[in-house]
């Protein structure tokens, strides 16, 4: 996944980026590449954003790593007991994460944030991988819609199921079926969600509280 140069548009995105960079990231050498997932082998939640950030991710090399997104994310997973640390910076800083597994729906940083629709079929099957590999997987959140709407997709194909209006919503859970992973639904941690107050911390503890409860996903809340 790593070596895949199937999107021209995001392979000259992130590579311009990598070259290109931030003034307080001059000296650090990009990754540049896809994104791959990151988390605990054995995990029964799945956790799915958008895209790696360009600045972040793309730079880090590990899925909202060294961006405000992912401060907000891996703070929230460590007072929920799912993290060893609350901070995610680099790829070497030790962070590890207990009973979940954290992805993207698209695996290279979108200009504007923005994948095409053909990227995101063109990222689809690293996705399924995804799913497919947590073999003890109880639950999906998804962060935002187009992380929701990338998940229906993907599920619907793997278990054969019909198509059927499911919408998005903050907190939301969809049983559909037995066997079948639950979906759970949270605003994006984004910085204009987080800023405006769109998302609280209060609200995403809630929503893995919630998930917590309703899979028995291991956890070991620590005290706020």
């Amino acid at each position: 996944m790593v070596s895949c140069r199937r999107c021209a548009r995001l392979v000259e995105y992130r590579e311009e980026v990598a070259r290109n960079k931030r003034k307080e990231f001059l000296d650090w050498e990009y990754w540049g590449r896809p994104v791959p997932g990151f988390g605990d082998p054995r995990a029964q939640l799945l956790i799915v954003g958008l895209a790696p950030a360009a600045h972040g991710g793309n730079r880090t090399g590990r899925v909202f790593t060294g961006d405000r997104s992912g401060d907000f994310l891996y703070k929230a997973l460590f007072k929920m007991g799912l993290a060893n640390q609350p901070t995610s910076q680099k790829s070497e800083d030790g962070l590890k994460l207990k009973g979940a597994y954290v992805t993207a729906a698209v695996k290279c940083a979108p200009p504007d944030n923005k994948p095409s629709t053909e990227e995101t079929t063109n990222c689809s099957p690293y996705l399924a991988s995804e799913i497919d590999a947590v073999k003890e997987l109880k639950a999906i959140l998804c962060l935002g819609q187009f992380a929701f709407k990338a998940v229906m997709r993907t599920i619907r194909v793997k278990y054969s199921l019909p198509q059927a209006s499911a919408k998005f919503g903050h907190g939301k859970v969809l049983r559909l079926g037995d066997g079948i992973p639950l979906i759970i639904c949270s605003y994006h941690p984004s910085p204009r969600n987080t800023k405006t107050g769109k998302l609280t911390e209060k609200m995403f503890l809630s929503v893995l509280r919630k998930t917590v409860q309703e899979t028995g996903v291991a956890s070991s809340e620590k005290p706020c």
